[in-house]
């Protein structure tokens, strides 16, 4: 049986188009066990696609800011243990940054990476045994899948597919059709004007939909808030798990949202989803890779309209209205 594993510990959207390798390998490779190496905060995410035989976790974010505590220690032994506990016949780099390598060197097997010419921390190179050439300017799903197929020695076919385990509809969630709105995300200049959220939540609950908005943070929390103020039918979602956000975005009628891991998800999942883009390049990073039922607006400067995302919304649900 071959068994491969894949470091890709973060971001959330970065391990969402990542895990499009694993439905390419098993299709290739149908008696594979494919383990992965997730930061903590995102390891639920692994977790939740059938393809995946093992998820380590890591905890490097939190590792960094308290390395005198002898409780770090036993944690980080206990994660090279897992990782080295099988022998692989490929270890698969995609985080293009040294500390991906590092990861890597840990495990037993043949470590694959990008080549200089092509990885974002060339430094890394050093500790991987092979090294694979592959365009910077290609979408990161396109990326991932490029590299496995070439690590493994298998033929790409088709579209990018996830194999998600079921997810049952969340019992805190009203019945009857919604909506999910991301209006967060982790640099201000990828944001979409508040103004424009208000008049996109006003026209769904306007239309019968419950609007639901999404935070992590307080200050997520306070501005989802003064969107939905005075609007009949918007309302902030309850604070929820990755697995059960993952569960809301599945079962929502439709989605919109910035660049950000929780929009990407929703697309990966197969939800009609509106991606809003602000200042990155929707073609490096944008969701309608993901099918028909998504659409990218926006990018590089140019800040979709509230019209515009409503009339891209619109079609989708034409396209795939749930039932």
């Amino acid at each position: 049986m071959m068994r491969v594993l894949v470091v890709r510990p973060s971001s959330l959207g970065d391990v969402v188009y990542a895990l499009a390798l694993a439905a390419d390998l098993k299709r290739a490779h149908p008696d594979a066990a494919i383990d992965w190496v997730a930061e903590e905060a995102f390891a639920a995410l692994p977790a939740l696609d059938a393809d995946i035989a093992q998820v380590i976790p890591v905890a490097l974010r939190r590792w960094r800011a308290s390395l005198l505590r002898s409780a770090t220690w036993r944690e980080f032994r206990a994660f090279r243990r897992a990782t080295a506990a099988n022998h692989y016949d490929a270890v698969i780099d995609l985080q293009e940054q040294l500390k991906g390598a590092v990861i890597a060197r840990i495990a037993r097997g043949r470590r694959h990476g990008l080549a200089a010419a092509s990885i974002r921390e060339p430094l890394a190179t050093l500790l991987h045994d092979a090294h694979h050439v592959v365009d910077r300017d290609i979408h990161f799903v396109d990326k991932c899948r490029v590299i496995a197929a070439s690590a493994l020695g298998y033929a790409i076919e088709g579209p990018p597919r996830w194999n998600w385990k079921p997810l049952p509809p969340l019992a805190a969630i009203p019945d009857g059709r919604y909506a999910v709105l991301v209006t967060a995300t982790s640099r201000a200049s990828k944001l979409w004007p508040d103004d424009r959220w208000r008049a996109l939540a006003r026209h769904l609950a306007g239309n019968g939909v419950t609007v639901l908005l999404t935070f992590g943070t307080p200050d997520e929390a306070e501005r989802c808030r003064r969107i939905a103020d005075g609007i009949d039918g918007a309302t902030l979602a309850p604070r929820l798990s990755l697995a059960e956000a993952a569960s809301l975005l599945a079962h929502a009628d439709v989605v919109a949202g910035v660049d950000t891991g929780l929009t990407h998800l929703a697309a990966a999942l197969g939800t009609a989803t509106v991606a809003i883009f602000t200042e990155t390049d929707a073609a490096l990073a944008g969701v309608a890779i993901c099918g028909g039922a998504t659409r990218d607006l926006g990018g590089s400067g140019a800040v979709p309209t509230a019209s515009e995302v409503i009339d891209a919304l619109g079609e989708l649900y034409l396209v795939s209205p749930r039932c």
